[in-house]
């Protein structure tokens, strides 16, 4: 969809003319179109949630309702004294029947489970053993609690039918610009490509993962998923700082072909950004999914993307999303162009205006 200086047809509320035009509109509608003469499988998106995460998860799953066109199931992996809260706030929300969701307590094999839970973050290792849980879910999204979607889950589920026959996952470079990269400069064990891949946001053929048996550098016998987490944390428990993250990156080093890796404005990060832009996709199509790591949700070291989380936990849903969400935002986004993040603004509501359109023109659609 490119970009036109087109006023948008409906009168009842205007957004800037630059961002898109009718082009936008026949898309969306062409879109909503095919959804509901091509009718499909829910989309499974999966989250571990523990420690005082609970309000940042309920957040990252209302922006992945918002916009979202195809049902979703949320598996919601948590610590057994969240579960009440989590039913409570969930069944709250007015999901128009598009959402289902399960949650399901933490759990690690039971000879390595203390071993599991301690690894980097508390239950952060939790994702490794989805495909082993999960044994019926053909495909999974995972995503941290601190991602947010600014357009629908639907477009990133997309990429599945893009993998090639050995692909079995799909996730974004840790970093664009080497000079500043950790892995490049800091690992002390094998990691993917030139600068490794964030599992923040992790998209699983999880059927294909548990068929797959992966070459590795402990043994010539190839082994499953299930083999292979444990020796390899034996083997690189000593030399690993991300805990899972690294284990990911070992594994994929020594598999590449099953990777897929897409651009960084689906995984966007403060380092995109902290130092200057290099993101140059986020630049030309905004953010699709901003990743707020390092707590910068909730201090005041990037209040620009500090701005997106509370616009977003603060909406109320029915609530006209310009008035309500988007002009207020990019108002708050303003106050930010003294940091590096704020002088870039425009990338954090670009893609959410587009957003915003779509799911407007989709409603006209329906009628």
């Amino acid at each position: 969809c490119k970009n036109l200086s087109v006023s948008f047809w409906n009168s009842y509320w205007m957004l800037p003319s630059d961002v898109c035009g009718m082009n936008c509109f026949w898309e969306a509608a062409f879109r909503y179109d095919y959804m509901k003469t091509h009718p499909s499988e829910k989309m499974h998106l999966a989250v571990v949630a523990c420690g005082e995460r609970l309000e940042e998860t309920v957040t990252m799953l209302r922006s992945a309702v918002i916009f979202s066109i195809k049902p979703l199931q949320f598996h919601i992996f948590a610590e057994d004294q969240l579960h009440e809260s989590f039913k409570d706030i969930l069944d709250d929300l007015p999901y128009e029947g598009k959402v289902n969701y399960t949650l399901y307590p933490i759990t690690f094999p039971t000879e390595s489970a203390a071993e599991w839970k301690k690894l980097f973050k508390p239950c952060a290792s939790q994702r490794l053993f989805l495909p082993l849980i999960l044994k019926d879910v053909d495909s999974l999204l995972y995503v941290d609690t601190d991602i947010l979607f600014l357009r629908p889950v639907d477009d990133i589920w997309s990429f599945l039918g893009k993998f090639n026959s050995t692909q079995i996952a799909a996730m974004a470079p840790e970093h664009e610009e080497p000079r500043i990269g950790w892995y490049n400069r800091f690992a002390r064990h094998p990691y993917y490509g030139v600068t490794g891949i964030n599992s923040g946001v992790m998209l699983m053929n999880m059927t294909r993962i548990r068929r797959k048996y992966f070459k590795n550098d402990m043994t010539p016998v190839r082994l499953q998923w299930g083999e292979i987490l444990m020796p390899l944390l034996k083997k690189y428990k000593l030399n690993i700082t991300w805990g899972d993250q690294d284990l990911l990156n070992i594994m994929f080093f020594h598999n590449p072909e099953s990777l897929y890796v897409f651009p960084c404005q689906w995984n966007y990060r403060p380092d995109h950004c902290i130092y200057g832009s290099n993101c140059k996709e986020a630049e030309e199509e905004g953010i699709f999914i901003l990743h707020g790591n390092r707590g910068v949700y909730h201090d005041d070291k990037q209040p620009t993307f500090r701005a997106v989380y509370e616009a977003i936990k603060n909406y109320s849903f029915g609530d006209d999303l310009v008035h309500s969400l988007l002009q207020p935002l990019e108002l708050e986004l303003r106050k930010t162009m003294h940091t590096y993040c704020g002088k870039v603004y425009k990338v954090f509501i670009k893609q959410l205006t587009k957003s915003i359109r779509d799911l407007y023109a989709r409603r006209s659609k329906g009628r």
